[in-house]
Parts: C-alpha cells; sequence; structure tokens
C-alpha cells in the first residue's frame, strides 16, 4: 500500500529530521528521525520486534507537531458567525476551492445567463465586493486557489466567469489543475484560513450543497492547512491568465 503522506511539522531549524508525517487516508503518524542503534539500547526496549525500527525523538516535536486528541470533536459555528470572520479577520484570509461544483452557484440568475449567452453580468457592488474592497483598502490580504478539472466543468466555468468580480475587489485568486493538485496531494477539501491560526471548515454534501462550517484551531492542525496553502499556491496560475489560456486556440 502507497500511503499518502502529508508533511506535519518539525523542530529543526534547518528543515531536516527529525519530523513527522500524517497519513491522509487513515490519520496514521509516521515519525522520522536518527535511529536508536547502541546495542545495549534496543536490549532495553520491551517488546522490540525484529522487524521493528527505534527513532529517537525530542519531545518537543510531539508537543509541537503531534495531534493533541484521540478524535478531535468538531466545533460547528453558524453561517451568521462565518460571514463575521471575513470582517473581523486582522491580516490575511486565504481559501482553497477543490469542488468541481457549488449548488448555490447553480442558483444564481447569471448562472444560467452563463449557460445560455456564454457571459454573464457581473455585479461590482455587492456585499461581498464591498467588504472585501474595506478589507483589502485595510491592508488586509484576500486570496484563493482553485482546483480546476480537465475539462473544467460547468460550474468551475461559471467561477471563471466570475472571477473578475472578485479580482476587481481586490483578491488573489489562482488556478490549479486538478491533476497537478493530487499529485501534490492536496485533499479534497474547501476551507478558509484567517491570520493562518484558525481554519473554516466548509461541509457540503453530495450534491454540493453547502451544510455547515466547522473551526479548527488546534495549532498543529492549523499549521497542517498553512503547509497545505505553499503547496498550493506554488506554480498556481493567475485567474485571468488561466481563463486566456483556455480561450486560446
Amino acid at each position: 500500500m502507497v500511503r499518502r503522506l502529508i508533511f506535519t511539522g518539525t523542530d529543526s531549524k534547518n528543515g531536516g529530521c527529525p519530523a513527522l508525517h500524517t497519513d491522509a487516508d487513515s490519520g496514521d503518524v509516521i515519525v522520522q528521525g536518527p535511529p536508536l542503534t547502541d546495542p545495549d539500547d534496543l536490549a532495553r526496549l520491551k517488546h522490540f520486534g525484529p522487524d521493528d525500527t527505534a527513532v529517537v525523538v525530542p519531545r518537543e516535536l510531539l508537543v509541537n507537531h503531534a495531534p493533541k486528541e484521540m478524535e478531535r470533536v468538531p466545533k460547528i459555528i453558524d453561517l451568521e458567525e462565518f460571514g463575521r470572520l471575513f470582517e473581523t479577520f486582522e491580516h490575511t484570509a486565504w481559501r482553497l476551492e477543490t469542488r468541481r461544483g457549488y449548488a448555490s452557484d447553480r442558483e444564481d440568475p447569471t448562472y444560467r445567463e452563463l449557460v445560455e449567452t456564454g457571459s454573464i453580468t457581473l455585479d461590482y457592488d455587492d456585499d461581498w465586493s464591498r467588504n472585501i474592497r474595506r478589507q483589502v483598502l485595510a491592508g488586509k490580504t484576500v486570496g484563493r486557489v482553485r482546483i480546476i478539472d480537465e475539462p473544467p466543468t460547468e460550474g468551475q466555468l461559471f467561477l471563471l466567469a466570475d472571477s473578475p468580480r472578485n479580482t476587481a475587489a481586490g483578491e488573489d485568486i489562482r488556478c490549479l489543475l486538478r491533476s497537478e493538485a493530487e499529485t501534490r496531494l492536496l485533499p479534497a477539501e474547501d476551507f478558509w484560513i484567517f491570520d493562518s491560526r484558525m481554519v473554516a471548515r466548509l461541509n457540503f454534501d453530495e450534491q454540493d450543497v453547502f451544510h455547515d462550517v466547522e473551526i479548527i484551531t488546534d495549532p498543529a492542525a492549523v499549521l497542517r492547512y498553512c503547509q497545505l496553502r505553499d503547496v498550493a499556491m506554488h506554480d498556481a496560475i493567475p485567474c485571468g491568465e488561466f481563463a486566456a489560456r483556455l480561450q486560446a486556440p
């Protein structure tokens, strides 16, 4: 079995071992570090089997980066509280979008307009745009990476057509092909990161209906999402450039 390993963290100042990784599917924690090799030390280990390997791990690595709970109890907030996060964040708000479509988009009148005419009428003064402009003018940063299929789905084409409204308000929107996202082991999760200290994970059902928001504040978990942000941003293409490439003959 090939594991999908995600780097969790290290306390090494130069990025080396010891370090922790997490299995993206099972949640298993993988410990990487220098082996314990002294025969006398190995002889003192209880239940040490012939195929086992002992690894020396600093306590601070486990304290700083290992999971703190066997099972995390989700903290769910309502949509009103979620909306306030976009007014109260202090520095940065960043999103990863991974779904092939969103039920809420299909209810937008401009969605049908795009399907029927190939273009949409953009509202540059809607509530979202006005708030994002206020936040950006206050020196804050708002961005996202959208995962796009090959070819793009109808829902993804709608988001591409709507993107000039977001970018005009000051968002930095970039696109990444799904094949690249899968190669980089990005999870199929939609989430926002606020100020690199809190994650709002968006939960959808199989019909792409948005249900609720789970708040994550555990430092080790937030760090993992920040690392996923860095992976997603690497080589992601500005949305306007990506749309132009799609239209090129």
